[in-house]
């Protein structure tokens, strides 16, 4: 999967779980700052995450993506490890 694809499944993802338009997303999109996303709104988007790419995200490792560019990085890179 290409790094667009997963950025477009991403913003996907958080345009229906943060009632977002897609056309406002971008990879600079802070979670708290531009969504306002609280604790349980991050973890609800990473178990969705999860489910989408079919691989596990720590919570150490979530707790250091702050942006859609960062989530992006890292499911590709960890997309990567699992080949």
């Amino acid at each position: 999967m290409t790094r667009t694809e997963i950025f477009d499944q991403v913003a996907d993802i958080i345009a229906d779980h943060f009632e977002v338009e897609r056309d406002q997303i971008n990879e600079q999109l802070n979670f708290k700052q531009d969504l306002d996303a609280d604790s349980i709104d991050f973890v609800e988007f990473v178990l969705e995450l999860e489910d989408t790419f079919g691989s596990e995200i720590s919570d150490e490792d979530a707790e250091k993506l702050n942006t859609i560019g960062e989530v992006v990085d890292y499911i590709v890179a960890h997309q990567a490890e699992q080949k």
